[in-house]
């Protein structure tokens, strides 16, 4: 059945109506091209009668949806969209094999249809976006208690209670988060710690627990990191260090357990979400899971993470974090090549980000995304200065800003700024489970401030956590030119190509902020003496 939920008895009723619509909302990106819809519907046969046929249909739809078909559908010479924002799948696959009632004999629409029965995840995952409404947590709550000490062991307890407290202070800076006070831990600890009691009382998904005690002159120190819905152990962290050299080396260990923290938080959110059917999936898992999945190479997950957004904003609609998060994914899907309409796609990013700040004008990441759309794509940088500048003075830690602030001083060769600022962004941000992106971006900084060997390190680095983004694989053969690298260059340059097959120098110097700055030109001698066209 495909109806029309506004209106009594508006129902769609012609098969190759409804197939059209199926085909738009099961697709990547959720467009298709003409030809796509013709073949798959009307067969090869006769290309004019399935150009005329499908005109035909987008016209009786035109009619009965009115004036808002527009808005549902984007119709252009090529392809056809469907804006799923204005849609809703409403069923299960259990309920019957897939399109069961379309008697479409086409032996393309046959074999699309029969390989969605064999394969029916992306169709759950796309059944009914859930209609629960109002107020909603949608971050983690994450707490860290003190670790226990021995009775008696003054100095001890002032170690587990710092650690506590700047661990708390670290996982803070994270906008994917929400940090218990370490006041309120302090105050937890105070009795038997039980699990549940912690949970139900702060309204927590994750805790951080531990002890500390003395071996000689040895401080032993275990951290444990628990899920505490379910009361699964994620992982245990182990110190060992002469008690005189605490405050250094717990500095640094503290900064792996707060990394772990994001890592096992995004990882084990994202697999409980591929599993998972969106209205099942808890509030506070679907924000984290949307940022951590349009962050991976694979563009499943990117088309994942916009329906893990998109429910995070049903269910969340007063929530500005969630607003700018799908305005960075729009950002990103054109940064990745996915989109086809460069100009729309920036359009719905300034929508997302106003929409942002229309909620809430002191969001500092509201700011930050508004300022990456301005400078990165739009090449607006005097006015990305000043959404950066308003953001860190609402908030000094704001990570992202300082990592996209610097990515503005590279644009603009001021390369010794570019590296303090991403330097700080990167110590402010232990925690993001993309750090490949703060690396990409300090490695331009580097590229930008002639450390050429530092710049190629960070992009190696996080090439190996992301090997299909293709700014830092740009960076990667400018710093192996500028090194005198030439061959290990044209090596590099090859596989950009490989993986991005319509990159190409002109679209570099049309779209690239820094292409008439020194850093661009640097960029374009690189990627023109590699071999890149």
């Amino acid at each position: 059945m495909l109806r029309r939920a506004d209106v009594t008895r508006a129902e769609v009723t012609g098969a190759k109506h409804r197939a059209l619509f199926a085909l738009l909302v099961t697709a990547p990106l959720n467009r298709r091209s003409r030809s796509f819809l013709q073949e798959t519907l009307w067969g090869f046969a006769d290309y004019e009668s399935g150009h005329q046929n499908l005109r035909r249909a987008l016209s009786d739809l035109r009619k009965i949806i009115g004036a808002d078909f527009d808005d549902i559908l984007t119709v252009t010479n090529k392809e056809i969209e469907i804006d799923m924002a204005r849609v809703k799948v409403i069923g299960h696959p259990s309920d019957g094999p897939f399109l069961d009632d379309l008697n479409i004999r086409e032996p393309s629409f046959v074999a699309w249809r029969d390989s969605v029965r064999a394969d029916p995840g992306a169709v759950k995952a796309l059944c009914f976006v859930s209609g629960k409404r109002g107020p909603t947590r949608i971050r983690p709550r994450v707490c860290a208690l003190p670790l226990t000490v021995p009775p008696g062991d003054t100095d001890l307890a002032i170690a587990g209670d710092w650690i506590a407290e700047e661990t708390s202070r670290m996982m803070s800076r994270s906008s994917l988060l929400s940090v218990i006070s370490h006041l309120s831990g302090r105050a937890m600890s105070q009795r038997f710690i039980d699990i549940v009691n912690v949970r139900d009382t702060l309204d927590v998904d994750y805790l951080l627990t531990g002890t500390m005690r003395r071996q000689g002159e040895t401080l032993i120190a275990d951290v444990d990191f628990t899920d505490v819905r379910s009361g699964t152990l994620l992982w245990n962290r182990h110190l060992s260090c002469p008690f005189a050299h605490f405050a250094e080396e717990a500095s640094a260990w503290l900064v792996s357990v707060v990394q772990s923290v994001g890592r096992s938080i995004a990882e084990t959110t994202l697999d409980a979400g591929r599993q998972t059917p969106l209205p099942d999936l808890p509030d506070h898992q679907l924000l984290i899971a949307g940022a951590t999945a349009m962050h991976l190479p694979k563009l499943g997950d990117f088309l994942r993470a916009r329906q893990f957004l998109d429910e995070a904003a049903a269910r969340a609609p007063s929530n500005s974090h969630v607003f700018a998060w799908l305005g960075k994914w729009y950002v990103l899907s054109i940064f990745k090549y996915y989109s086809t309409d460069r100009e729309k796609d920036t359009q719905k990013a300034l929508d997302c980000t106003a929409r942002a700040l229309d909620l809430d004008p002191q969001s500092s990441f509201g700011l930050t995304i508004d300022g990456f759309v301005n400078g990165n794509i739009l090449k607006n940088l005097d006015v990305a200065e000043q959404r950066y500048t308003a953001a860190q003075e609402i908030n000094p830690s704001e990570s992202l800003a300082w990592l996209l602030r610097g990515s503005l001083m590279a644009f603009s060769d001021e390369g010794q700024s570019a590296i303090k600022a991403t330097t700080t962004a990167r110590d402010l941000s232990p925690i993001d489970p993309f750090g490949y992106y703060f690396d990409s971006l300090a490695s331009s900084a580097h590229l930008a401030g002639g450390e050429y060997e530092k710049a190629l390190a960070l992009a190696d680095r996080s090439l190996a956590a992301n090997d299909r983004h293709i700014s830092t694989l740009r960076t990667r053969i400018a710093a192996l030119h500028a090194l005198n690298r030439g061959d290990e260059a044209r090596i590099a340059a090859q596989d950009l190509m490989r993986r991005f097959p319509y990159f190409s120098l002109e679209d570099y110097r049309r779209t690239h902020p820094s292409a008439d700055r020194r850093i661009g030109k640097l960029m374009v001698e690189a990627l023109s003496t590699a071999g890149i066209s």
